[in-house]
């Protein structure tokens, strides 16, 4: 992902009230089962700081999170970046209430470019991990709570 690249969006409406989504993604124990069950801590608040190892085949992955805003059951943003790796980016989860459902609006923002020679950093990778997480995994894993 270059720093030029258009932001990626992704939507979905779940279900469910906005605060079983907010939970999903901002309640450890959740994220887990959804999202990465190798995330060792998170909190839902400004300033909070994690990091944790993804390995793909023979290459490291050290996410590196820094939460930097949060509105209960809205939004929450943080910077996502990896110690190996040059490239820094903003990843914002918004929520929107919609009588018996909730819809969120996944944002990801490259601020400096991402290494193009890494398969996990091209547009279409990350467009595609997106679209898994939160049509898929996040969706199912709510369905699964009803």
């Amino acid at each position: 992902m270059k720093d030029t690249d258009p932001p990626i969006v992704v939507e979905e409406t779940y279900m469910t009230t906005l605060e079983n989504v907010w939970k999903a993604i901002t309640e450890l124990d959740q994220m887990k089962k959804w999202f990465f069950e190798q995330i060792k801590s998170f909190e839902a608040k400004e300033g909070f700081e994690t990091q944790f190892v993804v390995e793909v085949e023979n290459r490291k992955f050290t996410h590196l999170w820094k939460i930097t805003e949060v509105i209960p059951n809205q939004k929450i943003k943080y910077s996502w970046r990896y110690k190996e790796y040059k490239g820094d980016s903003f990843v914002t989860f918004e929520l929107f209430e919609n009588k018996s459902h909730a819809k969120l609006r996944l944002t990801t923002e490259i601020i400096h470019s991402f290494p193009s020679k890494v398969p996990e950093f091209t547009r279409e990778s990350c467009v595609g991990g997106w679209e898994y997480f939160i049509k898929s995994s996040l969706k199912e894993y709510l369905l699964s709570k009803r």
